[in-house]
């Protein structure tokens, strides 16, 4: 009788596995699609601080000021 139940325990697990999770390798994520995110934001910043460099320093330093008083 415990080894019936063992066995349909085992079965029962596998098939809740396989349920939740049909492909194993999808756990593994999108690592190029992060990779071209993580790139297209550096290029952003780079592009932005190119051109607004400058003001942005001196929206910076103007808060800072205006903390310190």
């Amino acid at each position: 009788m415990s080894t019936q139940l063992i066995k349909a325990h085992v079965r029962f697990t596998a098939a809740l596995r396989a349920a939740m999770n049909p492909d194993p390798e999808s756990e593994r994520g999108d690592v190029p699609g992060w990779v071209l995110i993580t790139l297209m934001t550096a290029g952003i910043v780079t592009l932005l601080w190119g051109f607004a460099g400058e003001k942005l320093r001196g929206m910076f330093e103007a808060a800072l000021d205006g903390v310190h008083g």
